[in-house]
Order: C-alpha cells, then structure tokens, then sequence
C-alpha cells in the first residue's frame, strides 16, 4: 500500500474530499529550488488538487489523514497510461507506413497512422479508466494522522520543514 499524508477539505457520505499534503517542500514556499510546477503555476494559476477517497474512519473536515492505494493497482494505471497511448502510436505508425504505394509517400502515412493509433489509444483509455473507479483502484483513508510530524503547513497548504 502506498501512503501519503492528507487533510480533509469535505465530506459526502462515505467519501472523503482530500488535499494531499507534499511530504518535500516546493519552490513555491521558498525552501527549494522547485518541484517542476511552480513556472506552471505561476503562469496558470495555483490550484490545490481535490482527491475522492473511501472514508472507512468517519474522518471529518479539517482531520489529518494517512490515505493510500494499491501499489499493484497504481502500477497498472500507470502501464495503461502510458503504455497504451505510446504502444498504439507505435503500431499506428507502422501500419500507416507500410500502405504507402510509394516511398515517397511513407512518412505521410506513417504519420496518419500514428495519429489515428493514438487517438484510438486515448479513446480505450477513456473508457478503461471509466471502468476503474472502485476496488483496488480507489483511494482509502487508512487511519489518522497526527499533524506537524513531518513539519509546518505553510500558506497554501504544502507541508515544508
């Protein structure tokens, strides 16, 4: 199981709306060089993602959380990712370049075929990933957290030390 900290913005039932909390400080708080998204975020606006996830503890708004997903499950949509889109480009390619009457004209193909290859791609992943919002696959709140372990919460929400 892979385990990450979070705080409870909301809860629907028996779901839990959390805001993972950054186990590294980001650029943004001054603490390091940068995690990749702060030009991002600068550019398109900071925005703190919301995570769905099976409240089995009753946790209520504002709690600290310890939440976590199959390390298998998470592998498999990682594969179905990214290997999907990338392995239908491929083949899309290939088929593509090898119905070029002539030579000439193989890189056209070959580029019509990978678009089409990744488009469909996209499309199973679509509904791959419609099929596989329970089970193993959904987030769960594993058990409370005891808030300031790793260090502070800085304005915006991400843990710095």
């Amino acid at each position: 199981m892979i385990e990450e900290q979070a705080i409870v913005v909301d809860v629907d039932r028996d779901m839990a709306l959390l805001e993972i909390v950054r186990s590294k400080p980001c650029g943004l708080c001054g603490q390091t060089r940068g995690c990749g998204v702060s030009i991002w975020g600068r550019l398109l606006g900071h925005r703190n993602s919301v995570v769905r996830a099976e409240n089995q503890i009753n946790a209520q708004a504002g709690d600290s959380v310890v939440v976590g997903i199959d390390e298998k499950a998470l592998l498999a949509s990682s594969l179905a990712a990214y290997g999907v889109p990338l392995i239908s480009l491929l083949i899309g390619a290939g088929l593509g370049g090898s119905f070029a009457a002539a030579p000439a004209n193989a890189d056209a193909y070959a580029l019509s075929g990978a678009g089409l290859g990744l488009a469909l791609g996209l499309l199973w992943l679509r509904g791959h990933a419609a099929r596989r919002t329970s089970g193993s696959y959904r987030p769960i709140v594993l058990r409370q957290s005891i808030p300031g372990l790793n260090g502070k919460i800085c304005k915006r929400g991400n843990l710095n030390d």
